[in-house]
């Protein structure tokens, strides 16, 4: 489970351009919460604390206890708004969330044991289909990241969602069909050779069977 991140803030009493880029001059990021069955309530944070948190890149998948003039919200970040030309936070929406609440995340996927994998040591190449598994979680329990074991995988071998040991009531949001998140494909080099190897067969059985074919209609004429 990733830690709980604590993060301070001070009311906004009020809204518009004007505050904002006001807020902004001061070292402050203008921010807003909302859910939690109460009402949207503006408020700053401070930009370092929030930039810090961003460059992890785990903002967005992260618990976060916002305090507020004492009070302390649990919540998520949903969305941040990046200034176009130097990528400093203009904007965040936190969404509340209650003690029993489910939250769906974007959680990364680690790579364990490349060095050993049996079909990368035979030339094999990793295809990555999901660097991330989008998965409903507990509040209190959003995984930081998924661990998916290579050393076992072998050439040709698919991994699947149903293959991962989730933690405790965390799901995957996609439940209809089992997806992949990576396969072990062979090189092109090889994959051409196997079909070469492939068509030969075939069409050596093919003039096998067209000879025997033909010594059939010689036995009965």
């Amino acid at each position: 489970m990733s830690d709980i991140i604590v993060l301070a803030a001070e009311q906004r009493e009020r809204a518009g351009k004007g505050v904002a880029r006001a807020l902004r001059r001061e070292g402050l990021v203008p921010a807003v919460i909302y859910g939690g069955k109460e009402a949207p309530e503006g408020i700053s944070v401070n930009s370092r604390e929030i930039t810090k948190i961003f460059n992890t890149g785990r903002l967005l998948s992260t618990l976060i206890e916002i305090e507020v003039d004492g009070k302390k919200q649990r919540a998520i970040a949903r969305d941040v708004q990046l200034h176009p030309v130097r990528d400093d936070i203009l904007h965040a929406d936190f969404l509340r969330l209650g003690k029993d609440a489910k939250i769906a995340v974007e959680v990364s996927v680690n790579f364990l044991n490349e060095e050993t994998c049996p079909g990368l040591k035979m030339g094999g190449v990793l295809n990555v289909v999901r660097y991330t598994i989008e998965l409903n979680c507990p509040a209190d329990n959003i995984p930081e990241s998924i661990d998916l074991d290579l050393a076992d995988a072998q050439m040709n071998d698919s991994i699947h969602i149903s293959e991962i040991n989730l933690p405790d009531g965390v799901e995957p949001v996609i439940t209809d069909r089992d997806f992949t998140i990576v396969t072990i494909a062979a090189p092109a080099a090889l994959r051409s050779e196997a079909e070469e190897a492939e068509d030969a067969a075939e069409a050596e059985e093919a003039a096998a069977e067209a000879a025997e074919a033909e010594a059939q209609e010689g036995g009965e004429e």
